[in-house]
């Protein structure tokens, strides 16, 4: 008889502990992510959900632990290799969106090309995500004449089109009234699911949990 196994997990976290002023305070719970999956880190602020995020990206250290993107860990690569790494595999959302307000909108996602080392290849790929998150119609507008959810949509066709297995997103929904929560919620579980990549989001917005398959809380270290 065929055994049909399951994929391996896009991401995999072991007992990830977070160091700050070079002292453990929390710990990450231990994560298994396939394609299309999605879970939410809970806890209230400063609890360690934002350096989480940027020790999956490889941005910064955890103290002790495993983290592995596809079955690499990205604090066993060089610091340009692990940059590289981030740029092609893992799509980042920062809360506070980091777009380049003398761009326009077409060249802060192209942004995501540079960072991870190529060239501006797919071009369809770009219209098909303006296309799909609404925002064609800007496309040429510079980034500082765009709304706050045009903004923030813009963040995530950056983060998508480099086709990451991974998306990480920093408190997406903060300031966003309910229907706008629900909408980008909407939105980031739905690229998910198509572009096969595991999603996980930051929040201490409970409104958020509807939205996701698995909820996890971050547990402050005594």
């Amino acid at each position: 008889m065929n055994m049909v196994l399951d994929p391996p997990p896009l991401l995999r976290t072991r007992e990830v502990v977070l160091a700050r002023n070079g002292d453990a305070f929390a710990r990450l719970p231990n994560l298994d992510l396939r394609g299309g999956q999605t879970v939410a880190v809970i806890g209230p602020s400063g609890c360690g959900k934002t350096t989480a995020l940027m020790a999956i990206a490889g941005i910064r250290a955890p103290q002790s632990g495993a983290i592995a993107i596809e079955g690499t860990d990205p604090w066993a690569l060089r610091r340009h290799a692990r940059d590289r790494f981030r740029g092609r595999r893992i799509g980042l959302v920062f809360q506070s969106f980091h777009l380049v307000d003398a761009l326009s909108v077409g060249a802060n996602v192209w942004l995501a090309t540079q960072c991870a080392g190529y060239p501006r290849r797919e071009p369809h790929r770009l219209e098909t995500l303006l296309d799909r998150l609404g925002l064609t119609s800007v496309k040429a507008r510079r980034a500082d004449r765009i709304s706050h959810g045009q903004a923030q949509r813009t963040a995530i066709a950056r983060a998508l089109l480099n086709r990451p297995a991974v998306i990480l997103a920093d408190e997406p929904t903060s300031a966003l009234d309910d229907a706008n929560t629900e909408a980008i919620m909407a939105l980031l579980t739905e690229c998910a699911v198509s572009e096969n990549a595991a999603l996980i989001v930051a929040t201490h917005d409970r409104r958020v949990l509807a939205a996701v398959g698995q909820v996890v809380e971050m547990e402050r270290l005594p």
